[in-house]
């Protein structure tokens, strides 16, 4: 494999082929998934502050579990059926193109609805409209900008999370409780177990610690 083709195989599939990666040159590793104390302080400050739309899509970052580039082209549609926010959703992951579903819980469905009722959603077909219309929706890069706004928030240091994080944050509570790799694999809309191994980081100590915690 040459020089170029290789470059072109280790391209994110959520950008475009020729859009150079957003972290050439940078030292990334695995982004840490926020703990439930995160998750809760997060919330409070964004409600004392008002802050109504990043409220809705930092809940729905938490429960849909989706990819950067899924979670922003979210559309009205996708969550809002006869006037009401949905209890389940289904979009077409754009990586694999197959279907995943999340669920909508209560407190979410309620801060979906306040935005939903913003005037700056009137007649909008994008969840995640942006205030100017350069765009029809916000971008991935302004998307991770409001994740490092949240997590430095409540004192966390930035660079250890992304918006991986909020896709991690559910499932790893979900594999921690469980120990069930194909409800998370399920979850993640992922086709291989490998990658969802990879994924929650699962080492041999999680494995034995799952089977010793049952007797036969």
């Amino acid at each position: 494999m040459d020089r170029r083709n290789r470059h072109a195989y280790h391209e994110p599939a959520c950008h475009p082929a020729k859009r150079q990666a957003w972290n050439k040159g940078r030292l990334v590793g695995q982004k840490r998934p926020l703990l439930p104390k995160h998750v809760w302080a997060i919330r409070v400050r964004l409600e004392i502050a008002d802050k109504v739309r990043d409220l809705a899509l930092f809940n729905l970052a938490i429960d849909s579990k989706l990819r950067g580039c899924d979670f922003v082209t979210l559309k009205v549609a996708d969550v809002l059926a006869a006037g009401q926010v949905k209890e389940r959703a289904s979009i077409i992951q754009s990586k694999t193109r197959k279907p995943v579903r999340f669920e909508i819980t209560v407190g979410t469905r309620n801060s979906l609805a306040d935005w939903l009722d913003d005037p700056m959603m009137t007649g909008s077909e994008y969840l995640w409209s942006r205030r100017f219309h350069d765009r029809l929706h916000i971008s991935t890069r302004q998307y991770a900008r409001l994740g490092r706004d949240w997590v430095t928030s409540i004192g966390l240091e930035p660079s250890s999370y992304g918006t991986h994080s909020m896709r991690r944050t559910k499932v790893a509570q979900i594999y921690r409780k469980t120990g069930n790799l194909r409800a998370v694999q399920l979850l993640l809309g992922h086709t291989k177990m490998d990658s969802t191994v990879r994924y929650l980081g699962v080492e041999l100590e999680d494995t034995l610690a799952i089977s010793e915690a049952v007797e036969i």
